[in-house]
């Protein structure tokens, strides 16, 4: 009996030759949800391109968001 395989492995979000994500998979390699992600992209920080009505964020915005994340001063508590 064969087993039946998810629609996307992790290997295919996970893949490094994409030039653009979904919101979905760019939080999932932020490891943040989904809704954060999306808030993310509307406030600006997060790149993020039109594709008809697609929206995508492309692969090279994700370490730009975290760059800017880690050069960011420290803020108070």
């Amino acid at each position: 009996m064969a087993e039946s395989r998810p629609a996307a492995t992790v290997l295919e979000v996970d893949d490094p030759s994409l030039v653009l994500v979904t919101v979905e998979e760019a939080a999932r390699r932020l490891r943040i949800g989904r809704t954060t992600c999306f808030r993310l992209v509307l406030a600006g920080e997060i790149e993020s391109v039109t594709v008809g009505r697609l929206r995508r964020i492309p692969a090279d915005a994700i370490p730009a968001y975290v760059a800017k994340l880690r050069h960011r001063p420290a803020e108070a508590a």
